[in-house]
């Protein structure tokens, strides 16, 4: 049987727009992050503009868009892509609020309590030993585990740093001392039946 190895995209591809499910605001202010940050670090020149930057790299964050199809797209190379990726990530996680100045700013607005909740992000399946720390016996899936905050209303107040999925949302929550800082602050925390236990162990 003959095989045919060519690909099935012409010599220049196809290039083809879409519709990402975020507001202007969102945009603009990446952009304007980035602008910052170009300006601090006295790097003028990028091979985009700093919102087109941004609209790059939301396609990945926001819907997972391959970086090989959004470099081909944008006339650039797949590793500027996965660095600009890097460079907002560290951005955006610079920017986010430490949890005990989260908590103490809503005990000062008058609030008692918070809701609690741990997420699992869907990742793709690693090789090797990375593959076991990643996979949720819970969710029966590959992943990463962050711990969420809000206030009554549903308001996002903090985002923890991301765990390998295998790690359960009690021992997450003990790694950043999550019910010392709530008693510090004299908040309560309203959560599901998979956080039952947490409090039974003082955090040091």
């Amino acid at each position: 049987m003959k095989k045919y190895n060519e690909t099935v995209e012409g010599p220049d591809g196809l290039v083809y727009t879409a519709r990402l499910p975020l507001s202007s605001a969102t945009l603009n202010y990446l952009a304007d992050l980035i602008r910052g940050h170009c300006k601090k670090i006295c790097s003028p020149w990028r091979a985009l503009p700093a919102g087109k930057i941004a609209g790059t790299v939301l396609a990945v964050l926001r819907c997972d868009q391959r970086l090989g199809d959004l470099a081909g797209g944008n006339g650039i190379h797949r590793t500027t892509v996965s660095r600009w990726v890097r460079e907002v990530v560290g951005l955006l996680a610079a920017r986010a609020p430490r949890l005990d100045r989260a908590l103490k700013k809503i005990a000062r607005m008058g609030g008692g309590i918070v809701l609690l909740d741990g997420s699992l992000i869907r990742t793709r399946r690693r090789t090797g030993d990375a593959n076991r720390r990643n996979y949720s016996g819970k969710s029966k899936c590959h992943g990463l585990l962050v711990i969420a905050l809000t206030d009554d209303r549903g308001r996002l107040l903090w985002v923890s740093a991301a765990r390998p999925g295998r790690i359960s949302e009690i021992t997450a929550c003990r790694h950043d001392h999550l019910t010392a800082h709530l008693r510090a602050t004299g908040l309560g925390a309203i959560a599901d039946l998979g956080f039952i236990g947490l409090d039974d162990n003082d955090d040091p």
